[in-house]
């Protein structure tokens, strides 16, 4: 099973850049960008928190679960 992060596809619906969304949610663009590639292991709660206020959304706008293949 595999946890996956669609962080780009609400990115895009908001049309926020990497750059912007990290000075508001207050995390380097770096660990952002782990995130929004799928490339992240683990993901805070404080942080999810503050992805959901920044883009208006809920949790599974940007976290989705898939059978492994």
């Amino acid at each position: 099973m595999a946890v996956l992060v669609n962080l780009d596809l609400m990115m895009a619906r908001r049309k926020v850049g990497v750059s912007e969304l990290a000075a508001q949610i207050g995390i380097t663009p770096a660990n952002l960008s782990v995130l929004k590639n799928n490339r992240a292991k683990a993901i805070r709660f404080a942080t999810l928190d503050a992805l959901c206020q920044a883009l208006d959304c809920q949790p599974g706008e940007i976290l989705a679960w898939a059978p492994d293949a």
